[in-house]
């Protein structure tokens, strides 16, 4: 006789009813033309991705030589952790054999990742950040990857994949994925906003919330106020703002992936501005701001770079960076109004 235990009842329905992100995919889409099975492919070899790197992260103060720097430095200039590389490769692994996509380009790299013998047939380009807040990971915090798909434009005749150079309506997905206590990988087609939790006896990404929508205004504002004196004063006077009013609570993890997870589900709003040195930021455009912009709006949210839609900008180089301000349209409106009214008063500092 099975038990009357609710927990059981709820494991037998989800074990019945559940969806996995390929079937998912297809029925966002509602076809199963040529196109729509070559992204399902696409989202289901990013899955097999995050499964391998959630693995290897699951495991990795037990293993050697998987913490810590490699003493190279990215394109970027900055210190490349062994996750980083690990995880870069994987992305490339997974999709090398494919015949989905002709190119993967990543922050990690300098140049595009061309594989040619796919380039007859895959017409994608993948474009992803493969560890997101790495620097959190030999602490054992969350981090995650960040992925977006475009189709090419035309021929890539010089090699230098100037057609990526769109703005970011021009995405045809979007996502990222959160390695946390679960593993938790989030999309969208631009048909809403979909979440999907590794289980890790089946092996399956399974859905757990379809078209999430983010609330108009929440409580969180996530920034790291470590660079408060760096800003901006219209960024100074906005933190002034809500230290000063009730109803607001910070919350900050150092893991972009993360932070943005709270903010899709709780609302609030996340900033990572420019500093006066650097008003560009530190973000990347095609790799981490436009795929959580399309994520974001896709929820009912915004995402600017202060001055206008991030989903507008439009990229002078492949490694282009931009302010973040993201999260409910009412918080970056705030935001933003702060800025308007500096900018009006002519008062940047």
């Amino acid at each position: 006789m099975l038990s009357a235990d609710p927990v059981v009842k709820t494991e037998l329905s989800l074990d019945r009813d559940c969806t996995t992100l390929s079937r998912h995919v297809l029925q966002q889409l509602q076809s199963f033309s040529p196109d729509a099975q070559d992204l399902s492919a696409i989202m289901t070899r990013i899955a097999l991705a995050g499964k391998l790197i959630s693995r290897r992260l699951s495991r990795a103060g037990l293993m050697a030589d998987v913490l810590g720097f490699t003493g190279e430095t990215n394109v970027q200039g900055e210190e490349v952790k062994k996750m980083d590389v690990f995880a870069n490769d994987v992305f490339i692994a997974v999709f090398k054999q494919s015949g989905l996509v002709c190119r993967l380009a990543s922050e990690e790299m300098d140049d595009p990742y061309y594989i040619p013998e796919n380039c007859p047939i895959g017409r994608y380009t993948l474009l992803y950040d493969p560890i997101d807040g790495s620097s959190n990971v030999d602490i054992n915090l969350n981090v995650g990857s960040i992925f977006s798909i475009r189709q090419g434009i035309g021929e890539d005749l010089n090699g230098d994949a100037s057609d990526l150079l769109q703005d970011g309506h021009q995405q045809l997905a979007a996502g990222y994925i959160l390695y946390g206590p679960s593993t938790v990988l989030v999309y969208s087609l631009g048909h809403g906003v979909h979440s999907f939790i590794l289980d890790p006896s089946l092996g399956e990404f399974i859905l757990a919330q379809e078209n999430i929508k983010i609330p108009d205004h929440g409580p969180v504002y996530s920034t790291n106020e470590g660079n408060f004196w760096q800003w901006d004063e219209a960024i100074r006077d906005y933190t002034r703002y809500v230290h000063r009013h009730e109803g607001y609570t910070a919350r900050y993890s150092g893991a972009l992936v993360g932070d943005m997870h709270r903010i899709l589900l709780q609302g609030g709003v996340f900033l990572y501005p420019g500093t006066v040195k650097k008003p560009e930021g530190k973000l990347r455009l095609l790799y981490e701001t436009a795929p959580l912009a399309f994520l974001i709006e896709q929820a009912g949210g915004r995402a600017s770079n202060g001055e206008q839609s991030l989903l507008d900008v439009v990229p002078t180089h492949l490694h282009t960076r931009t302010p973040l301000i993201i999260g409910s349209k009412e918080d970056v409106k705030l935001v933003e109004s702060f800025i308007e009214d500096h900018r009006q008063r002519g008062t940047k500092k």
